[in-house]
């Protein structure tokens, strides 16, 4: 009887412990949607959120840990300007599509609640810095002799915040901005290096800007194999996805 019992009681700890850590393993996926504004700050626009337009894109996110994850997002933006030669005023629009990779951290161990550990919160601020690729489509119709597209590799950083209001489900807010590796995004031959401070001067490089606000999925659990099976065959199973 006494047999029984201690194998009822293995059986019943195995699969509590297995039922708490599956309640309880983070999702490591997301997947998003964003949508906001953005503007650009070059020759023809000294200072941010001037004549903001439309910002969009769809991101993926890999989380590592509590505190460090890895974002791949596709985004476009639409700026505009002007551009004075002589007496002439000619306005311009061109539309950006950049793809970047960027590494986050989050100031707060970032979940979902814990009873037994209060320093994980489903809110955090969180800071993030990458590298990325953009080209440009110039609106010829608008601006004549811009660039019908080109590509650039610019430096993405920013801050934002991630709330979590559902098991799955997440609210993010970004400002990120781009610094390019060039001095013409705008597209228009007259407000490439005007000045003619290309090369001699590291700051003057384009910037453009987008504050946006996203929701996220959170998908991919990994779930643990029972510790305290002495089977072998469940010993050895390796973590496997659960969508």
């Amino acid at each position: 009887m006494k047999g029984i019992t201690k194998y009822i009681t293995i059986l019943l700890l195995c699969v509590g412990v297995r039922a708490f850590a599956q309640s309880e393993n983070p999702y490591v996926c997301e997947i998003g949607l964003q949508g906001g504004i953005g503007y650009y700050t070059g020759d023809a626009t000294p200072y941010i959120f001037m004549n903001p337009r439309e910002a969009y894109g769809i991101q993926f996110r890999y989380k590592f840990n509590q505190r460090f994850a890895l974002q791949v997002k596709a985004s476009g933006q639409r700026i505009v300007g002007q551009t004075t030669a002589a007496t002439t005023t000619t306005p311009f629009e061109n539309r950006l599509y950049n793809f970047d990779v960027t590494g986050e951290f989050n100031f707060f161990r970032y979940g979902n609640e814990m009873e037994y550990d209060d320093r994980i919160k489903p809110y955090t601020p969180y800071i993030f810095i990458g590298i990325g690729s953009g080209f440009n489509m110039v609106d010829s119709m608008i601006i004549k002799g811009g660039k019908p597209a080109w590509s650039s590799i610019y430096i993405p950083f920013g801050i934002g915040f991630k709330w979590k209001f559902a098991k799955r489900w997440g609210l993010d807010i970004a400002w990120q901005h781009n610094i390019y590796f060039r001095d013409n995004i705008e597209g228009v031959p007259a407000l490439d290096n005007p000045n003619g401070l290309n090369g001699g001067n590291i700051m003057n490089m384009d910037l453009t800007g987008m504050l946006t606000v996203g929701i996220v999925f959170e998908f991919g659990q990994l779930e643990e194999p029972c510790r305290l099976c002495r089977d072998s065959q469940v010993t050895k199973i390796k973590r496997r996805w659960r969508i």
